[in-house]
């Protein structure tokens, strides 16, 4: 039996005035999803833990079956894990995003926030900011290190764990009130501002049309994370496909092999079909028994409120990640089990991810279940199959729990 878990970051949503009453799940045309629906099991599960923020970090974690009340020490490590950098247990990691802010008379505090991703900035791009910023913020015991798109890297040697806001979370606000209080990251954004602002890289972006990527925005922070060995955890042999480090870094926590597929960028436009073939490639020839396939697009979408966009990123997961990975394990003739979710909601009209209980369809190509006619949020919700604890979902993908004794 190969298993799979398809992860559509940030899916689920509300019911929008916009597309008559229906979610942005319900509005896209998903006819691979639906067409399993019937024959699947769908549920609800909460990825989210009460009292922890709504983040991809801890709801990634309870979709790899860890409890984050247990393994998670903040979202920053997880990437420093991909990116490769050695923290020490006094170290503290920082998410350093590229942002947009506005550029307008008067203090950088009174700038408002318009983009967490400066338009999905290119890594190549950005390498060249973070140079920048290495250059003009330098001072002993504090290290910027390059990572993917928008999403980069601060490390404080003997740091303190200091809670900070996300910049998705604020859109459209002024900063002000939302800088750190700790003086020296506050003096680093601030000064960031300066130096970014009128980059000759910044300029050209501003001629061709594009935000420029004119602000680091510190968040994230936390400590060294030991996560278990998900092989030895599970006896199964597994593969992470991501574009994003956060889900490259919980691979190389969990002493899982990842697998790089070009294109993939963790935007509208990704190699969708090169990751559902890479899925395929390790499960029918690789020796692996478990994908774990990521795909960001429509998270980014529902930061940005872009309902059409986010609809096509849904349609672009069913037919080309679901509907590839499907015909290619059938082709293959492989037994396999499939489950599809989302992480956590993350609604066009908050734009910032939200703690609901999350739909999931899980499928089993040996044998029919009772589902329903399509899968939403709705119908998986009238099914009234609930995880609670959702880390444990993964185990009954893997016939390893009774769903009778875990459900509420």
């Amino acid at each position: 039996m190969k298993y799979v878990i398809i992860l559509s970051d940030g899916m689920a949503g509300r019911p929008l005035e916009e597309l008559g009453g229906r979610t942005t799940l319900q509005a896209a045309r998903t006819p691979v999803m639906d067409s399993l629906a019937p024959v699947s099991e769908l549920g609800m599960a909460s990825m989210v833990p009460e009292g922890m923020a709504p983040g991809s970090d801890t709801a990634n974690l309870s979709v790899m079956g860890y409890d984050p009340k247990i393994y998670y020490t903040g979202r920053s490590p997880l990437e420093a894990l991909s990116i490769g950098v050695q923290m020490e247990d006094t170290d503290v990691s920082f998410r350093c995003n590229l942002v947009s802010v506005t550029e307008e008379e008067g203090e950088y505090e009174d700038q408002v926030i318009l983009d967490h991703s400066s338009d999905e900035i290119d890594t190549e791009d950005a390498a060249v900011l973070i140079e920048a910023l290495k250059d003009g913020l330098g001072r002993e015991g504090y290290e910027f290190y390059a990572g993917t798109s928008y999403r980069h890297l601060l490390i404080w040697k003997e740091g303190k764990v200091i809670e900070l806001t996300p910049p998705h979370d604020i859109l459209t606000r002024r900063i002000g009130e939302y800088l750190p209080k700790d003086e020296v990251l506050r003096d680093m954004m601030k000064k960031s501002y300066d130096i970014l602002r009128n980059h000759p890289l910044n300029v050209k972006r501003k001629e061709q049309g594009l935000k420029p990527a004119n602000s680091a925005w510190f968040w994230g922070a936390g400590k060294k994370p030991a996560l278990t060995s998900f092989g030895e955890r599970t006896g199964k042999k597994g593969v992470m496909i991501s574009a994003v480090d956060l889900l490259k870094g919980i691979a190389v926590g969990a002493d899982m092999d990842r697998i790089l597929v070009e294109g993939a960028n963790g935007g509208l436009h990704t190699n969708y079909e090169g990751k559902a073939g890479a899925a395929v490639e390790a499960l029918t020839k690789g020796g692996y028994d478990f994908a774990y396939i990521h795909v960001e697009a429509p998270d980014e979408m529902g930061h940005q409120g872009r309902i059409e966009d986010k609809i096509t990123a849904i349609e672009y997961v069913d037919e080309k990640i679901l509907g590839g990975v499907l015909n290619g394990l059938r082709k293959a003739g492989e037994d396999f089990r499939i489950l599809l979710l989302p992480d956590h909601p993350t609604p066009i009209e908050a734009r910032t991810h939200t703690g609901e209980p999350v739909p999931y369809l899980l499928y089993d190509s040996t044998r029919d279940s009772q589902g329903a006619a399509v899968y939403s949020e709705a119908t998986a919700a009238l099914t009234g199959r609930k995880w609670q604890d959702g880390y444990l979902l993964i185990g009954h993908l893997l016939e390893e729990v009774n769903p009778e004794e875990e459900l509420c």
